[in-house]
């Protein structure tokens, strides 16, 4: 499908509420064109990451759909990409395993609808992650004891000192950071920061989890706020 003529339609939605389908399959985004615009939407379309980064860049869509698998990318860490901007994303995917389904809404995905899907269900979906009031600002600091996290710019001080941490280091702090005194399973950390990783070997999590206490620990033999909770997964305490 001709890319300037999705677009059109978004031009002179006036009220219709935007959407914004990502999906490389051609058969999808134009039946979705087709049937959406129905509906009483405006549709565009990307065939890729690239292209749904050129179209948020152009227009404001009120709703996207997002395919798993694209071509140049990975749908699940585009949402993740996302989670910042308050636009609401709902999954589209063939991929239909537990851990699928449940990682996409942990990252922050509004919704998970599985292919093939009857289009009336869908809509719904979407009408009713429109209703929905605006989620509240994500914290762009985290304060935990001596350590300050500004997610912005990731950077991590401990006591007006800065720690320097690897990306995958900042990112499993941010994660355990964004659910502070609530335990993150191990699953949840490894289906969130290594993607595709077996979940039996957990080595590397737990490299990175030794990693983090010997920087922001003061006895990382004992630490104060990195708790481990046995069989279960991580806690990060304030």
């Amino acid at each position: 499908m001709d890319a300037a003529r999705l677009v059109e339609p978004a031009e002179r939605g006036g009220s219709r509420p935007v959407v914004l389908v990502v999906d490389d399959e051609p058969s999808y985004r134009e039946a979705l064109e087709i049937g959406l615009s129905h509906e009483g939407f405006a549709v565009i379309g990307a065939g890729s990451l690239a292209e749904a980064r050129h179209q948020l860049s152009a227009h404001r869509p009120h709703l996207m759909l997002l395919d798993v698998m694209l071509p140049d990318g990975s749908g699940i860490d585009y949402c993740r990409e996302l989670a910042g901007s308050r636009l609401p994303v709902i999954m589209v995917s063939a991929r239909t395993s537990e851990v699928d389904v449940v990682l996409g809404l942990e990252i922050g995905a509004a919704d998970y609808v599985l292919k093939p899907y009857r289009l009336r269900e869908l809509v719904a979906r979407m009408r009713a992650v429109l209703r929905r009031p605006p989620a509240p600002s994500e914290p762009e600091t985290i304060e935990v004891g001596e350590l300050h996290l500004d997610l912005a710019r990731r950077r991590v001080t401990r006591a007006g000192q800065s720690v320097e941490l690897s990306r995958k280091e900042f990112d499993l702090l941010a994660l355990l950071g964004a659910h502070l005194g609530d335990v993150v399973t191990r699953e949840a950390c490894l289906d969130a920061l290594w993607w595709g990783l077996d979940l039996a070997d957990s080595r590397t999590l737990d490299t990175h989890v030794k990693r983090l206490r010997q920087k922001i620990e003061a006895v990382p033999s004992a630490p104060r706020h990195l708790v481990t909770v046995r069989g279960v997964g991580f806690r990060l305490d304030p």
